[in-house]
């Protein structure tokens, strides 16, 4: 294997690779930045008093909205102020969502560290670093956190319905878990027998007769799918879930669901488990 040394690309003084090229990369494929699964919803968002918001990326686990704004050389005291700004103005807009402003430029200087990190813990807001790299006749990005946020509680979810199908999740995520999704519908039997998969643009849910019932819904990711079980929050069900091997996420308390990362050893191992639970929030959810 020979070595190459890779020429360092300034995306500030290239006419081909620019701020809408690098722009368009991360909403291409937002894993890139080293943040999660993040999924893209907006771009050059038009915000009130003036201005647009680069690009609005969303982690469906965590329950968060990023605001992301790029620039391109070196980070000034504008676009702190006007990265601020608009993650104020998001959250203001969409309290029911936790949200972190993200700061990404090529040079994020020590003053510029300096000055965001007097921020930091009052404001949540990540700095990204990126390189832009050419080997031979190829391009390449590379993402750096340099610095991270502080911990928020999580909070709610998009309740947006935009219809998709099948295709749309298994490039979303992946052919196995949307599979997995089938087969959990399946392994529940009798509870769920009248019922078939509805694909949304952020999740799955449940119809029948054409109307939606969603007493269980899904959301696949690439080797997992989240399941979210709506029953109210009682101790008898923490237990359950306590004493269990499933891979919990923290209850949704405004949607009112239980959270489970369910993979195909948990269907396998579990599933008289899930059948309890999603059968009590069927009568539940429809009483």
């Amino acid at each position: 294997m020979n070595y190459i040394k890779p020429e360092i690309i300034s995306l500030k003084n290239s006419k081909e690779f620019n701020e809408k090229w690098l722009q368009a990369k991360i909403e291409e494929d937002p894993s890139i930045l080293g943040l999660g699964e993040l999924e893209f919803r907006d771009t050059e968002k038009i915000m009130v008093g003036g201005g647009r918001l680069d690009t609005i990326l969303y982690d469906p686990e965590d329950k968060k909205r990023y605001e992301v704004e790029i620039q391109l050389g070196k980070t000034d005291e504008s676009h702190i102020i006007r990265t601020i700004e608009y993650w104020d103005l998001e959250r203001k807009k969409n309290p029911q969502y936790n949200h972190c402003a993200v700061i990404i430029a090529e040079d994020i200087t020590s003053r510029f560290l300096n000055v965001i990190s007097l921020f930091n813990g009052f404001i949540p807001l990540i700095a990204i670093q990126v390189k832009a790299l050419k080997v031979g006749e190829n391009m390449s990005l590379f993402f750096t956190k340099v610095l991270d946020e502080v911990k928020f509680e999580l909070l709610d979810e998009d309740t947006i319905i935009e219809p998709t199908d099948k295709a749309y999740w298994e490039n979303r995520a992946s052919a196995n878990s949307v599979k997995l999704t089938e087969k959990i519908l399946s392994e529940l039997g009798e509870i769920t027998s009248d019922y078939k998969l509805k694909y949304n643009k952020h999740y799955i849910g449940l119809e029948k007769d054409n109307i939606a019932n969603n007493f269980i819904s899904f959301i696949p990711r690439k080797s997992v799918v989240i399941a979210n079980i709506k029953l109210e929050k009682v101790e008898e069900i923490d237990e359950l879930l306590e004493s269990s091997d499933f891979d919990t996420l923290p209850y949704d308390k405004q949607w009112k669901n239980y959270r489970l990362r369910l993979n195909a050893k948990d269907v396998k191992t579990n599933m008289e488990l899930i059948k309890d639970l999603v059968s009590r929030a069927k009568d539940e959810y429809n009483s």
